[in-house]
């Protein structure tokens, strides 16, 4: 079974209303991909603008919503991931296998657009954010309480995916200041860390660094087991709005300058 649920739980941040339509022509089916799992995150430099990377696939849960567009297109000389959504939620993902304890730094770089104001004055962590980068870790779900083990059971059996032990996530957040940790409140699996708060940096690239050991365990109280998956989710499902996000490419290295 493929370990591509720990996505599912992002997803699900911004799947319980849906608002007003606006009309720009998405594919109504991603393209047939092959799972692959790896050692590193592609880069999305290193692809020609067009194509998606073989190693990230896109994912689609909700079926009846409309899919965030995600392309490789050229900013300022360089290959970037370029995300549009409006109405929208779906993310990219990447099957990964990685010891986070020898590549502790996480490294990458994002553009947010312009914010429409339901996003930008958003208070819950469960609402729509432009911006995202999410990590999926592997653990012993038999020590999780039996609640979360039936939620894992539940997911599975209706959308045929696992969930990760743990789920870290990267976001903007409108209101919350960066540094902040919010739980998610549908499960204790689902943590997210603020990088970035307010409308200062919008229409900028904006670089980021984190040491991802570290983060978890400040989220979680406990050693992150092994990296299975990194994610990109950019959704205004909840708010109806359009939003679009520039990515650039994401690193994990043993050691930072």
């Amino acid at each position: 079974m493929k370990q591509i649920g720990w996505l599912i739980a992002a997803l699900l941040l911004g799947a319980c209303a849906s608002g007003p339509e606006v009309n720009r022509k998405i594919p109504e089916e991603p393209a047939a991909q092959t799972s692959q799992v790896t050692d590193h995150v592609t880069m999305f430099s290193s692809v020609v603008p067009g194509e998606l990377p073989s190693s990230w696939e896109p994912m689609v849960i909700f079926k009846q919503k409309k899919r965030t567009d995600y392309r490789l297109v050229k900013d300022q000389e360089k290959t970037v991931l370029h995300a549009f959504s409006a109405n929208a939620s779906s993310g990219l993902m990447q099957h990964v296998s990685i010891e986070p304890q020898t590549q502790p730094w996480l490294q990458w770089q994002w553009k947010i657009g312009s914010l429409g104001e339901r996003i930008a004055h958003a208070q819950d962590q469960m609402e729509d954010a432009p911006a995202r980068i999410i990590l999926g870790f592997d653990g012993d779900k038999g020590t999780l309480p039996f609640t979360e083990q039936i939620l894992f059971e539940t997911a599975k059996l209706i959308t045929g995916y696992d969930f990760p032990y743990a789920t870290l996530m990267y976001e903007w957040h409108g209101t919350e200041p960066a540094g902040t940790i919010r739980p998610s409140k549908r499960s204790s699996r689902i943590r997210s860390v603020i990088v970035e708060s307010g409308d200062g940096g919008v229409g900028q690239w904006r670089n980021f660094e984190r040491n991802i050991v570290e983060d978890f365990e400040r989220a979680y109280g406990e050693k992150p087991g092994r990296l299975i998956g990194v994610g990109i989710l950019t959704d205004s499902d909840y708010t109806g709005e359009t939003v679009e996000t520039w990515y650039g490419d994401i690193r994990l290295l043993s050691q930072t300058k």
